[in-house]
């Protein structure tokens, strides 16, 4: 094979991947749902100690979703889903593959629920636990949570 076609070939695939990566386009909120049985999840109201993360508790009820959203997306890969009052979805792009993840916020009293999960794939390889982790940080920083 000549290497333009191999070049052809390849941008194809890769097309055609990137394509799959995206997973289905329509995303119903999940944000008080558990996770399912696969490794590619974490929520902070799930029980399970391998889905589990540590609650948001909200320093007061002056924090808005607009200010929680705002400072979501200074966090690489970030664009806005949905956004409602007291609810938003953030979709976290990987950079090469284009594969996404939701995180998923909601305010709930003085609780904020925080589940991220990958839309396809068996495991995320610890990536939404160090997203979430990411986020907590970000969100102590900010002084929106405790």
């Amino acid at each position: 094979m000549n290497k333009s076609l191999i070049a052809l070939l390849s941008a194809a695939a890769l097309l055609v991947l990137q394509g799959c990566a995206q997973g289905d386009g329509t995303v119903n909120d999940k944000s008080r749902t558990p996770c399912g049985d696969k490794p590619n999840c974490v929520s902070s109201i799930d029980p399970r100690e391998e889905y589990a993360v540590a609650p948001f508790v909200l320093v007061s009820d002056e924090v808005s979703m607009p200010r929680l959203v705002d400072a979501v997306l200074t966090l690489p890969g970030a664009r806005v889903g949905t956004q409602e009052p007291g609810y938003a979805r953030i979709e976290f792009v990987s950079s090469i593959m284009r594969f996404v993840d939701d995180v998923e916020l909601r305010i709930d009293g003085e609780d904020l629920i925080v589940r991220s999960e990958s839309r396809v794939g068996y495991s995320d390889f610890g990536v939404n636990r160090k997203r979430v982790e990411a986020l907590r940080t970000l969100l102590q920083e900010k002084g929106f949570i405790q």
